[in-house]
Parts: C-alpha cells; sequence; structure tokens
C-alpha cells in the first residue's frame, strides 16, 4: 500500500514541504489575507503530517540501522554530503514533530491576529528546521538544520510573545549560539582528527567526511582525551537545548513569554534536540569519554529533577509551573539516557515522546483557558471544572499522562527509565522516585487549585467549554497518551534495534572495574593545578 514511499525521496518532501509552504505565503499571500493564511499554513502541516505517516508502515525493525537513505556530494572538497536517514529513534522524533506541527498550527487560529503573514511563514520555517535535524546523517547538514531553526523561533517569541519577549528572545538566541558554537569546534575536532590528525595528534588518515555513521565506526580509535574535550563542546550544546541544570535559565523566560504555538514546539520538539544530541552523537562516537563523565552527568540529571520539581511547586503562574516541570522531566530522561542500558535508554527516548505529548498538550490547554481569561495565574481560578466540564476532563487526562499514571505513556516512560536506573544504581533511582512524587504533588495541587472548590471568581462564570477545533487538536494526543500506555510494544520494537546498537558500542568501551581511560594532559594538568 505505501511501496510508493520507497520509489521517492520521502524524507526530502517531508522536510521541504513546510518550506515551499512557506515561500507559497511569503509570494502568493497579501497580509491582509489572514484567513487564507491561517488555512494554507495548516493545509501544509496537515499534508506534510499525512505524507510522514507512512514512514512508520513502511519502516523495517529488523532492516537496517539507517533507512529511506538519501546520499549526493554536496561540498566535495569538504566531504561534505547531503545525507538524510532515519534509524527508529530518528523516526518517533520526525512524527512526533509533523503531528505536533499540525497541532500547533490549529491552536494559532484564535491566539495570533496581528501579522499573520510573518507568522505562518517562521513556523513553516521552523517546521523544515526541526525536522532537517532530526534526518541528517552529516554534521555539516545537521549544523546547518540545528542553525536553521535558531532564527524562527527567535522571531516568534520576540515578535508574538508577552511583555517580556524581547529579554526572553535575545537569551533564547545568545545561549542556544553559545552552545552552537561550542558543538561547531567539537564536530570540527573529529573531522581534522579522522582525516589528517589534530594538533599534536596523529590522525586516522580517512577521507575527509562529515558522515556521522563514519565517527560511530572509528569511536574506538578516538584517544580519549580528545574525546573528553569534544564531550565537554558537544555537552554544552545539547545541555542548553535539554535544559539541563544549570544550563536551564532561559527556558521559564522563553516558555512564559512564547505564544502558545511557540510553547507547545519548544517543549514537545527543541528540547529533545538535546537529549537526541546526546543519544546520537555522545554516547555512540565519544562511549570512553561517556563513562569517565557519567557520575556528572548523573548527579547534573538528579539535580534537574528534584530541583526542577521544587521550583515548579513554588510557581504562580500555570505557565511557568508546566515550564519547570520540563526542567525535572528532562532531568528524568537524561538520567534513563545515562543509565546506558537497554531499560535505560528505552526509557529515556520513549519519555521524550511522551513528554512532547504530555507537555505539548499541557501548553495547549494553558493556552485555550488564557484566551478566554486573558491570565494564567492559578490564584485566579478555581471551581472552574462546573464551567468548563470538558476541559477539566482533558486537563486530568493530561495532568495524569504527565504524572505517570498507570495504563497513560508517562507510566510506561518512567517505569522503565527507574529499571534502567536501578541496574546502574540503587540511588539512580531512589532519586528519580523521589522526582516522580514530587512532580505528582505539583501538578495534582495545581488542578485541585484550578478546578476543585467553590467557583470565588465572578470573571469565570461563564467560561465557554472546549470547541470543535480545540477538541481537533487535543483528542489526537489523548487517544496517543493511552496507546503508549496500554500497548507500548510497537513502540519499543522500533527502538529496539538502534538501542542495542548504542549500548554495544558503549559497553565495547567501558573500563574495566578500577580503571579509568588515559586523559593525557587533562590529568597533568589536574594534577599540578593547572600551573
Amino acid at each position: 500500500m505505501f511501496d510508493w514511499v520507497l520509489q521517492v525521496p520521502i524524507l526530502s518532501i517531508v522536510c521541504y514541504l513546510p518550506l515551499l509552504g512557506a515561500l507559497a505565503v511569503m509570494f502568493l499571500f497579501k497580509k491582509e489575507q489572514g484567513e487564507g493564511v491561517r488555512k494554507f499554513a495548516t493545509a501544509i502541516a496537515f499534508l506534510d503530517f499525512l505524507i510522514s505517516l507512512p514512514l512508520w508502515f513502511v519502516f523495517e525493525r529488523d532492516g537496517e540501522l539507517f533507512q529511506f537513505r538519501e546520499s549526493h556530494s554536496w561540498i566535495e572538497t569538504l566531504g561534505v554530503r547531503y545525507e538524510f536517514g532515519v534509524d527508529g529513534i530518528a523516526l518517533l522524533l520526525v512524527l512526533l514533530t509533523t503531528l505536533l506541527g499540525v497541532l500547533a498550527f490549529l491552536s494559532s487560529w484564535s491566539a495570533i491576529r496581528v501579522r499573520e503573514k510573518e507568522y505562518y511563514v517562521f513556523m513553516l520555517l521552523l517546521q523544515t528546521g526541526m525536522l532537517g535535524v532530526f534526518m541528517a546523517m552529516d554534521f555539516f547538514l545537521f549544523y546547518v538544520f540545528w542553525e536553521v531553526m535558531l532564527v524562527p523561533m527567535y522571531f516568534l517569541i520576540g515578535i508574538w510573545g508577552g511583555p517580556r519577549r524581547l529579554y526572553a528572545a535575545i537569551k533564547f538566541f545568545l545561549y542556544t549560539l553559545v552552545g552552537s558554537v561550542l558543538m561547531l569546534l567539537g564536530i570540527l575536532a573529529l573531522y581534522f582528527y579522522n582525516a589528517g590528525g589534530l594538533l599534536d595528534m596523529e590522525g586516522l588518515g580517512n577521507p575527509r567526511t562529515f558522515s556521522i555513521t563514519q565517527f560511530h565506526d572509528i569511536a574506538s580509535q578516538i584517544p580519549a582525551e580528545l574525546q573528553f574535550w569534544v564531550f565537554l563542546a558537544f555537552f554544552v550544546g545539547f545541555a542548553i537545548k535539554v535544559p539541563m541544570f544549570p544550563f536551564h535559565t532561559w527556558l521559564p523566560d522563553a516558555h512564559v513569554e512564547a505564544p502558545t504555538a511557540g510553547s507547545v514546539i519548544l517543549a514537545g520538539v527543541l528540547l529533545k534536540m538535546g537529549t537526541y544530541g546526546f543519544v546520537r552523537f555522545s554516547l555512540p562516537i565519544l562511549p570512553v569519554a561517556t563513562w569517565e563523565l557519567l557520575p556528572w552527568m548523573a548527579f547534573l540529571a538528579i539535580v534537574g529533577i528534584i530541583y526542577g520539581a521544587l521550583v515548579a511547586m513554588a510557581q504562580k503562574d500555570m505557565k511557568k509551573l508546566v515550564a519547570y516541570s520540563s526542567v525535572s522531566h528532562l532531568g528524568f530522561v537524561m538520567l534513563g539516557v545515562f543509565a546506558l542500558n537497554g531499560p535505560g535508554l528505552n526509557g529515556g527516548i520513549l519519555q521524550m515522546i511522551n513528554h512532547g505529548l504530555s507537555t505539548g498538550a499541557l501548553f495547549l490547554l494553558v493556552g485555550v483557558i488564557y484566551e478566554r481569561r486573558h491570565t494564567r495565574m492559578i490564584a485566579e481560578y478555581g471551581g472552574i471544572s462546573a464551567e468548563m466540564p470538558l476541559f477539566a476532563t482533558v486537563f486530568l487526562i493530561i495532568t495524569m499522562s504527565s504524572i505517570g499514571l498507570p495504563a497513560l505513556n508517562g507510566f510506561v516512560g518512567e517505569f522503565t527509565i527507574l529499571v534502567g536506573a536501578f541496574n546502574r544504581s540503587w540511588f539512580w533511582a531512589l532519586m528519580g522516585a523521589i522526582g516522580i512524587v514530587l512532580g505528582a504533588a505539583y501538578m495534582l495541587w495545581m488542578y485541585q487549585r484550578v478546578f476543585f472548590g467553590p467557583l470565588k471568581n465572578p470573571e469565570n462564570k461563564g467560561l465557554s467549554d472546549l470547541n470543535r477545533r480545540e477538541l481537533l487538536y487535543l483528542v489526537p494526543v489523548v487517544v496517543l497518551c493511552f496507546w503508549i500506555g496500554l500497548y507500548p510494544k510497537p513502540f519499543f520494537r522500533i527502538l529496539e534495534k538502534p538501542v542495542s546498537y548504542i549500548v554495544e558500542i558503549v559497553e565495547s568501551n567501558r573500563p574495566e572495574p578500577g580503571q579509568h581511560a588515559d586523559m593525557g594532559s587533562i590529568h597533568r594538568i589536574s594534577e599540578h593545578g593547572g600551573d
């Protein structure tokens, strides 16, 4: 039925369709055609989702690791290739991106009424940038898409955001740019070492290439000292994106000031690029450094879980509470990833998808109530479940999904992460479990204050419940939450091969107990206090 997928460059079509849509909006529509732009841009996003959907059915679970590959020479003298491909991990994130794209566009219909043409152009450009990041199999191409998505998000926050939008947009831009530049230095270090050598290190003498699979292949040959520095360079870039403590401070401002659709994309997709970076690059390319720095990564993940949960509990603004909950939830994802075993990685990757669905939906729901009352302060509400029963029901399901109630997606992800963490250290699992309890506490407390009790504020009387358009973009998320919660097997099945591949590389480079990798000058510097 979907054999045509194998006959066409399906990944390029999915990636560039939003770009073509953006060009069409720019040149075919006038500024005053707001309704036409809205419908056209949403139709493009929906078409993109429909075209991406067959990937799920055609992808061979036992086939090659990377599939739907497209490879063409691009900048021959530098060894840069236009190379696309997806494994099970990237495939899930591509589908998450196209799905959330449709939901974000639909949620913008009533929220954005100013400069609509520019808004939808930036949203479509952002979609292309995000999809390219997950599809790229060439480091150069990956970096180009990584940078492309930075600009549209900057303008989305800076133009259509809240009162402090410029501050939030500049902060987001600077943080991400610093991380990107350091990541580029790490990529260049690997590139030069693979080909001709780097500084006083003799290189491998391979042809110049930015191929990500090539760097996977040479992982065991990269000196431990080089791995350490490249790991740190990648760490800053990815940790800012995750966001890991203490690189998270841009996130609450960006979330609070961004328009609803911006927050959905930010939480649902952009934050996953950091965790995806660790899974795709840090673990399989720098396994020795990963083992050396494992205690630090676990420490930062645990601090993020506990700190994010405690700060979320103290928030008075619903959107800010959800933003800080992301710091805690993504810390949980990092704990699973750096358990460096099958259950931990499976759980961490599945939890990326779960967080995209649950937190994305929470931002959509907060956006719904904000459009009606123009306030997100928890104290302004109370007892609104009687006025908005449908809204209260959907909010409750998503809240339960977020806190990991059995039968919903969050439970499967968190349980699998705990199993992986326990296999590595009982203390990690204990800290993770405390984070889950704290998460349940602040989410349920927020729900109780907003929806239960008497309706004290007269301004909340007569609030309209969810309309058809809002149900249209919330129901698919609810269905997916139950699907993953009740029958997660198809998701674990598609992750089976790439997770085994990463675990095998990491395990084959695991130091013997009591041994440490030779970090050369790094250890000498620490021994002599840097003199």
